[in-house]
Order: C-alpha cells, then structure tokens, then sequence
C-alpha cells in the first residue's frame, strides 16, 4: 500500500488551490481535522492504519478547490459535491481507489443513495458511506472544524444541533460515533490553531 507522505500532499494541495488563501483554508482544516484524528486514536481497533488516517486527513477535502473561482469565492449552492469532486481530482491525479474515497465518503454522518434522491443533491445517486475504520474515523474528525470565515471548532453538542437538522437517524448516528471514539480535546486545539469552539 503506497500512502502519499505529508510533503507530497501539501504540493497537491498548493498545485491545485485557485489562491493562497484557498490553500491556507482548506489545507490547514485538513490538518486541524488530522490533529483530531490523532487524539482519538486511542480508541480504535488496533489495526488501524496510522498513516493511512493521516493521510486521508490531509486530503479529505482537496476537492473544495474545484468550488472556488478566481476571486475566492466558493460556490455554496454546490458545496456537497466537494467530495465527489476530490474523489474525480484524486483519480485523475493516479491515487488508488482506497485513498479517493476518503474525499467522497466523509460528508456529514454519510450520504445515501436515498439522501441524495430525496434532498435533490447535485451529485451521483450513491451510497457515501464509510466503511473502513479509516474512513469513518476521518468522517469523524471533520465534524469538529469547520472552514468558515473565520474558522470554528464545533462542539458534541454544536454538530448534534447542525446535524438534527437533517434527521433524527442523522444525529442517532453522530451519537453512536461519539460513542465508539469519544470527544476530542478541542480546549486544546483551539489553544494551538486559535479556533474558537462553538
């Protein structure tokens, strides 16, 4: 198994960023939602592949650049296809299969086929589940930082609150998350990163 080191992902991500404040955006969420990951690392089973969470940290949302035009500005009205699109930029760039998936299957608490038929999403009726401990555990991670101007930190309760909103097995889901991994540290983050926690 090739995993991309750290070095090589931040080049992908400055090769492919529209503008420097995109890169410093999306790239350093990435290792905010990594230094997450490796807080809770403690509690998953142990044959999980260290550096394969790294590494899908790291490049988890590189699709957000193909969102954001020349002036800066993200195109909200498609932000769920981000993952999708990490997934194309991925491929197109030569990554295995197992790598591109951590961009398409980490949006909220996973995406159904029936997610997107119902919501009308502007993305290919799929599931977009995680499925690898790997996988799920860099879906976890995300939901506690957000890329917003200025960036956020968001509590249990914080994501609980935002992910109601799409449904009660949406949240039920979130819950059992926190569950099997636990709450990270985010006094401490925010400390390193300068993130306020909402």
């Amino acid at each position: 198994m090739l995993i991309p080191t750290d070095e090589q992902i931040r080049a992908l991500h400055e090769r492919h960023a529209p503008t420097q404040e995109a890169f410093d955006r999306v790239f350093t969420h990435c290792r905010v939602v990594c230094a997450i990951a490796e807080q809770l690392l403690d509690q998953v089973p142990a044959n999980v592949n260290v550096d394969l969470v790294r590494a899908g940290c790291l490049l988890h949302d590189i699709g957000v650049y193909r969102l954001i035009d020349d002036s800066g500005r993200i195109d909200h009205a498609r932000y769920v296809s981000h993952g999708v699109l990490g997934h194309e930029l991925l491929a197109e760039e030569g990554f295995p299969e197992f790598l591109c998936r951590f961009c398409s299957h980490h949006t909220g608490v996973g995406v159904t086929a029936d997610d997107v038929r119902t919501q009308g999403l502007p993305i290919p009726v799929a599931d977009y589940l995680a499925q690898t401990p790997e996988e799920e555990l860099v879906m976890y991670a995300d939901k506690f930082h957000s890329k917003t101007e200025p960036p956020v930190f968001r509590s249990v309760e914080g994501y609980s609150a935002k992910v109601r909103r799409l449904g009660a097995d949406k949240e039920v889901r979130f819950k059992g998350l926190v569950e099997r991994y636990g709450e990270p540290d985010l006094e401490a983050l925010s400390r390193v990163f300068g993130h306020r926690i909402l």
